[in-house]
């Protein structure tokens, strides 16, 4: 079943798009979209979450607007408030919890290129996001200033691109460092000759076939460990 459903968030709603397994329950998975928006990628990638037993929920963080374009893209990210963001991704996470649909008080999310930041931003806000997938995270951390220290307990994956400087990428090493200094695990996933968006089959120049099949089979066996 998929819906277009709204849910509470910092005294308002936040939209977002859910779809639930045939089986009618399973564990919750927030995907966080890229810089373009809530477009027809990320509602694909909910359903096959959810066709993989995980009841998945994207929420809406341009609070309706969305692009194909590079220049607006980047300018729906740079004028995202991050608080707001914040407050959107822990009323997914709650909402999710919340459904009689829910197998479990453990959320999952998964984000990419701008959402694969904010996927890892997420463990640090919510108590119930208690594994992270990030694919090509593409946010400097310090637009986001994450307590890390509340990676404690935690689990998390990064898909790295070779074109963003493989997993010894600055940013990619600090959130390694930080998660693991807070007690909790990170693996990093290296994709030879990979280009910045390789699991978009959107985007026919940059769409790596057999990287985005191995990341996508990874990410399914690290959310069934952690949230099964």
């Amino acid at each position: 079943m998929e819906a277009n459903v709204h849910f509470p968030s910092n005294g308002g709603e936040c939209a977002g798009y859910l779809a639930i397994p045939e089986g009618g329950s399973g564990p919750g998975v927030i995907v966080i979209q890229e810089w373009w928006g809530l477009v027809g990628h990320i509602t694909e990638i909910v359903d096959r979450l959810a066709a993989s037993g995980f009841v998945a929920l994207a929420p809406d963080l341009y609070h309706g607007a969305a692009t194909t374009e590079p220049d607006q893209a980047r300018r729906l990210l740079m004028g995202m408030a991050m608080d707001t963001a914040a407050a959107d991704i822990s009323g997914a996470a709650q909402y999710l919890t919340s459904l009689p649909s829910s197998a479990s008080d453990h959320i999952g999310a998964v984000g990419f290129c701008m959402g694969g930041s904010l996927a890892l931003w997420s463990a640090t806000l919510a108590p119930q996001i208690v594994a992270s997938v990030a694919f090509y995270p593409g946010i400097p951390w310090e637009r986001m200033a994450p307590k890390w220290q509340n990676y404690q307990g935690k689990n998390a994956i990064i898909h790295c691109s070779e074109s963003d400087g493989t997993s010894m990428a600055p940013g990619i090493q600090l959130a390694r460092t930080s998660i693991e200094a807070a007690g909790g695990q990170v693996e990093l996933f290296d994709y030879p000759g990979t280009h910045h968006a390789f699991f978009n089959s959107d985007r026919p120049d940059v769409f790596d076939p057999k990287s985005a099949d191995l990341a996508w089979d990874r990410t399914v066996e690290f959310l069934r460990k952690n949230l099964v």
